[in-house]
C-alpha cells in the first residue's frame, strides 16, 4: 500500500536547490470501496525550465489531468511532492494559474469584467488605473478589446477560451497550466487560437505544462512532450524534445522532414501502449 504524504516543513530547508519547477517521486492513489486503492500515477519525476513550454500526452485514464491538477495545488499527491522554486506545492496559488477546456467564464460578468475579477482578486495592491491598464493591454493581446464589454453568451467559443487565457495570464503567474484547452473547439478556431497562444508565449516566456490528446499540436507549441504510458500505475514513458527553434511558423514546422518523424515516433509510442491496454 502507498504511504500517505508525510514531507516535514525542515525538509525543505534543508533542501538544496532543486530547480524552477520540479516534480519529485510522485505517486497518486486512490482508495478502493474494498480498502484497497488504486494507483493512478506511479513514480512521477519530471523538471520544468522556468521559460520551457511542455506537453503532456498519453491515453484517457494516463492521469494527466490529476498530474496537473497537483501541479495546480487542486489535489495532494499520495507520496512524492511538487516544488516551485523550492517551496513545496500544497495548496492552489496565484504563481499558478489553470485554463480548462470548458471556460470557466462567469456569464452575468463582461469579458472585462471577468479580467479585471482576477485582477482585482491577485493584484490588489495596483491602483485602480493600473488594474485598468493590465486589463486592457491583455484584452489587446488575445484580440478582444472590441468585444470588451460583451457577455460570454454573446461571443464564439473561440473568443470564450481566448478569455480565460488573458484571464490567467493577466495576474501575472509563474507557471500556466492549461488542460486540453483547445479541445471543445472546431478545427479552424483551434489552428487559429494555437499560433495565437504560441505568439503570446514567444513574446511573454513563463512556464507552461499543456495536456493534449493531439500530437501535432503538442509537436507546434511545445519544448518537449512528456509520453505517459497508460493507466493505471502510468509512468512517464518517454521524454521527447522538440527541435524546432521559435519563433514558430506553422507551416515551416509542417514543412521539414523532422516534424513527420517525431510525429510519427509519438504516434507509434501512443499506439503501442494502446494496444498494451
Amino acid at each position: 500500500m502507498v504511504k500517505p504524504n508525510t514531507h516535514l516543513a525542515s525538509s525543505a530547508a534543508a533542501t538544496t536547490s532543486k530547480g524552477f519547477l520540479v516534480i519529485e517521486d510522485l505517486v497518486k492513489a486512490y482508495p478502493t470501496p474494498n480498502g484497497g486503492e488504486t494507483v493512478v500515477l506511479d513514480g512521477i519525476n519530471l523538471s520544468i525550465g522556468e521559460d520551457e513550454y511542455i506537453s503532456v500526452i498519453g491515453h484517457s485514464g494516463c492521469g494527466k489531468s490529476t498530474l496537473l491538477k497537483i501541479v495546480g495545488g487542486l489535489e495532494r499527491s499520495t507520496s512524492g511532492a511538487v516544488w516551485l522554486e523550492d517551496r513545496e506545492i500544497r495548496k492552489p496559488g496565484a504563481d499558478r494559474m489553470m485554463v480548462f477546456q470548458h471556460y470557466s467564464l462567469l456569464p452575468w460578468l463582461t469579458v472585462r469584467e471577468n479580467i479585471r475579477l482576477a485582477v482585482d482578486e491577485v493584484l490588489s495592491h495596483l491602483s485602480s488605473a493600473n488594474k485598468q491598464q493590465v486589463v486592457n493591454e491583455h484584452l489587446a493581446m488575445v484580440n478582444l478589446t472590441e468585444a470588451a464589454n460583451k457577455y460570454p453568451d454573446e461571443i464564439s467559443g473561440g473568443m470564450k477560451q481566448r478569455v480565460g487565457i488573458a484571464r490567467a495570464l493577466a495576474i501575472r503567474p509563474k507557471v500556466l497550466l492549461m488542460d486540453e484547452p483547445f479541445g471543445a473547439l472546431d478545427a479552424l478556431t483551434r489552428g487559429k487560437l494555437q499560433r495565437q497562444v504560441l505568439d503570446i508565449w514567444e513574446n511573454h516566456r513563463q512556464a507552461v505544462m499543456m495536456i493534449t490528446h493531439d500530437v501535432d499540436e503538442a509537436l507546434f507549441m511545445s519544448d518537449r512532450i512528456i509520453m505517459m504510458t497508460n493507466g493505471p500505475h502510468a509512468k512517464i514513458g518517454e521524454i521527447l524534445e522538440v527541435p524546432f527553434p521559435h519563433p514558430r511558423k506553422i507551416e515551416d514546422v509542417r514543412g521539414s522532414k523532422e516534424f513527420f518523424a517525431l510525429r510519427n515516433h509519438a504516434l507509434n509510442f501512443l499506439d503501442h501502449h494502446f494496444s498494451q491496454d
